[in-house]
């Protein structure tokens, strides 16, 4: 498609049901296999620093070639462990080279690999073990292991253990899995197996690679899912190189290789940072592994060109830079507020700002060039996935230069559906659909699906595999939107977030959530009312902000729950409420409201481990105060 054609397209009206939008261009390249990436990288992109682990002073790299060789010799090696082809290994891991060779030493054996979030509960963690049948586990260290010992319950399946980091002296020995009959090795020793096997046969890894077909299952990713027990999503080698390379060759400045370099802090048992995982091994792109905690320094420090991060990330960067701000005096307080003000002002993909000329230069030096060196400096744009990013927030950032490309996926779709690209990007919106995808909406409002990119099904469920895939291929997401006028695609909320009141009226809670967490004072906000007469809101504060407030306003109580009581604070939450009600109707407004001294996490497990709120297990977690509000 000719770029005049493509400009003609987007200015066609879009219809906003049962409508397929036009394919943005970027290769579609079918039957490659996840380990066949990383040999033409090695062929094409060679490089000292293809990943860089932080070892907690400084940063010890791996070249491609050398984690090639690592992942290889693993492969070889765990074919003597008993791993027949398609067995399931589990892999309880931190997000770092580790988990990479691990993974690709799988995939090289023909091996399923099966990730576990470390936020699972024991439970959890137990049910995925044995729902996956799984053969196999490979933990990070001893740390890990002991954290396991409450899920290793009866496991007849399960033969060896693979520790990846281990202390100089050795395994110590476990009873409880000497009584199991689990094997407990280190996984050097496996791969020190895997070296010798192949000083005797230099083919031997090749002849496993051969062995690998494209449709091959290639993951099980068990989806944190906000309700029950966890779907195991089978993804096969093609749906993730597919995906991975229309993304990337879709987005101009990403396939740059050498000259992007990326950190990676996101979790590698999200399909979404796998997908990005394999992009960046595909195209060459230097990868630094770090940590949520560690990420503002690194941020510094590495001075990524790109990143690829989750909504709630930028929303505590957007609230630090406010912080900030806040506390300066006088002129300098003066200057911040004001590139606040133009930031604010700024529409992304307009020609036409709001800003004049001189303004931006200026407000670019003294205030936007400041907001840049706190994310590094050099970023070129921050890929955001996971959930709904507010539209302020990416109108605030590209504002300051740093354009956020969000995108739109599933863990059953590996993951991107949609994605803005830097040269057509619209605030509120999840871009356009990856080359040789469809996407329709239904008549419902759902958003479907089509394409190599949609699962092989979920493992073990059929029923459930039916229920998400119809006869003709289309995968329905469970999520409601609409296309604009140009056709990017809207998500507005999930299909089943939305609820009827008793009147009759349906409510959307995610525009009056987002209206609310733009507050500083506001961590998280769950609308409620299904069934009810009227929407309500729990309210859960930030508890800086709050104890920030509570000191503007003379206040000391004893505890967060006297101090959420307080008249003055509770008056500053209604102002919050009134705010988000404003311009909506009558019938879809918060009526009443609870703030609650009690912040969702993940480990209470009312957050997903992608810090999605489980609203279900919120609505039984507060039942009590929620029926309070529709009692009185």
């Amino acid at each position: 498609m000719s770029s005049t054609e493509i400009s003609e397209q987007r200015k066609r009206p879009m219809k906003t049901r049962a409508s397929t939008a036009y394919r943005e261009p970027g290769q579609v390249i079918l039957g490659r296999t996840l380990p066949s990436l990383m040999d033409e990288a090695s062929q094409f992109h060679p490089s000292d620093r293809a990943f860089n682990r932080w070892t907690g002073h400084r940063w010890e790299s791996l070249s491609i070639e050398q984690f090639r060789s690592r992942s290889e010799e693993l492969a070889v090696g765990m074919q003597g462990l008993d791993l027949a082809k398609g067995d399931r290994v589990c892999l309880f891991m931190h997000s770092d080279l580790y988990f990479a060779v691990a993974d690709m030493g799988c995939l090289i054996g023909g091996l399923v690999d099966v990730p576990i979030y470390l936020t699972h509960t024991p439970e959890t963690i137990r049910y995925v073990l044995e729902h996956a049948q799984a053969r196999a586990l490979i933990v990070s260290d001893l740390e890990l292991l002991e954290r396991l010992s409450g899920a290793l319950g009866r496991l007849p399946q399960l033969k060896t253990i693979m520790v990846a980091e281990t202390p100089e002296n050795g395994l110590p020995s476990w009873s409880l899995l000497e009584e199991k009959g689990i094997d407990l090795v280190a996984m050097r020793e496996v791969t020190l197996r895997g070296r010798k096997a192949l000083e005797q046969n230099p083919n031997a890894a090749e002849e496993l690679k051969s062995e690998i077909h494209a449709h091959d299952l290639a993951t099980i990713v068990y989806t944190s899912g906000t309700t029950g027990n966890p779907k195991g999503v089978m993804l096969s080698h093609q749906n993730f190189s597919f995906d991975a390379l229309a993304s990337f060759s879709g987005t101009d400045g990403l396939d740059k290789g050498d000259d992007n370099v990326a950190i990676s802090f996101l979790p590698l048992t999200h399909v979404f940072a796998r997908m990005m995982h394999y992009g960046y091994l595909s195209y060459g792109v230097p990868v630094y592994f770090t940590t949520p905690e560690l990420l503002a320094e690194h941020l510094r420090s590495v001075r990524p060109t790109t990143f690829a991060t989750v909504p709630r990330v930028l929303e505590k960067f957007y609230d630090k830079i406010r912080q900030k701000g806040e506390e300066q005096r006088g002129l300098r307080r003066g200057v911040f507020n004001w590139g606040l003000r133009l930031a604010r002002r700024y529409q992304l993909g307009e020609r036409r700002q709001r800003i004049s000329g001189l303004s931006r230069r200026l407000s670019d030096r003294l205030v936007f060039s400041k907001w840049r060196e706190a994310l590094g400096g050099r970023l070129r744009f921050v890929i955001c996935g996971g959930a709904a990013l507010r539209p302020d927030l990416a109108n605030f950032f590209a504002a300051a230069g740093i354009p956020i490309l969000q995108g739109y996926g599933l863990t059953e779709t590996s993951p991107v559906i949609t994605f803005n690209r830097p040269t057509f990007n619209r605030a509120g919106t999840v871009g356009l659909p990856l080359a040789g995808v469809e996407v329709r909406v239904a008549e419902d409002g759902e958003i479907l699906t089509r394409g190599p990119h949609v699962m092989k099904g979920y493992y073990r469920n059929p029923q459930g595999t039916r229920e998400a895939i119809d006869e003709q291929g289309w995968l329905h997401t469970g999520d409601i939107g609409c296309f604009t006028k140009e056709g990017l695609l809207q998500v507005t909320d999930r299909k089943k977030s939305l609820f009827k009141l008793s009147t009759g009226k349906y409510v959307t809670p995610q525009p009056l959530e987002h209206r609310l967490n733009e507050s500083l004072l506001v961590d998280q906000a769950v609308i409620v009312g299904r069934g009810q007469r009227f929407a309500a809101a729990l309210i859960f504060p930030d508890s800086e902000e709050l104890q920030r407030l509570a000191r503007e306003f003379g206040l000391s109580p004893e505890s967060p729950e006297q101090l959420v009581e307080e008249p003055q604070i509770q008056e500053h939450f209604q102002e919050l409420v009134e705010a988000a009600n404003l311009g909506l109707e009558p019938w879809s407004t918060i009526k009443r409201f609870r703030v609650i001294p009690a912040p969702l996490t993940v480990e209470s497990g009312l957050l997903t481990p992608t810090l999605k709120v489980m609203r279900s297990k919120v609505e039984a977690a507060f039942a009590d105060q929620i029926q309070t509000m529709y009692q009185e």
